[in-house]
C-alpha cells in the first residue's frame, strides 16, 4: 500500500522496483440494488468523488474457456466496455488482496445471509421530531 495525497493508491501494471506488484489482484465484495455483487479487480482505490471507491481493471474468466458460467457471463455482459466503475463507500462490504482470480459472481441478499446493508440514506431532510 502506498500513499498518494492522502489517497490509497493500488496502482494498475506498476513496476517491481517501486515497490509494486504488477500481478495484484483484488476481490471487491459490494451490495448493489438488493443482491451482493463479488468481482476481481487490478487496482481498487478511493475516487475523487467523495464517498465512492473507484474499482479499475475487471478481471473476468477467459473467453477460449469450455465451460461458461451463466452468471459470470452476466457480470461480463453488464461491465462491458466498463474501464471503472464507482462505487458507493457505504455498499462496500469487503475489498480482499488476493494470490489468484476466482470466480465473479452474483448473489441473493437473502434472509438466511448474515450480511445487512447499510441504510440507505444516512441523511433525511424534514424527517426530525422539531417538526
Amino acid at each position: 500500500m502506498v500513499y498518494c495525497d492522502e489517497k490509497l493508491f493500488l496502482p494498475i501494471g506498476g513496476k517491481v522496483e517501486d515497490g509494486f506488484d504488477p500481478m495484484r489482484i483484488f476481490r471487491v465484495t459490494f451490495i448493489n440494488q438488493g443482491k451482493i455483487y463479488l468481482l476481481y479487480a487490478e487496482a481498487v482505490r478511493q475516487a475523487e468523488v467523495y464517498g465512492f471507491i473507484e474499482i479499475e481493471g475487471l478481471i473476468f474468466g477467459e473467453t477460449s474457456s469450455v465451460v461458461i458460467d451463466p452468471g459470470e457471463e452476466k457480470l461480463k455482459n453488464e461491465f462491458s466496455g466498463v474501464t471503472r466503475t464507482l462505487v458507493p463507500m457505504h455498499a462496500v462490504i469487503r475489498v480482499d488482496e488476493v494470490q489468484k482470480r476466482g470466480q465473479s459472481k452474483i448473489m441473493e441478499l437473502g434472509k438466511e445471509t448474515n450480511i445487512t446493508p447499510f441504510p440507505s440514506s444516512l441523511y433525511t431532510p424534514g424527517k426530525n421530531s422539531d417538526n
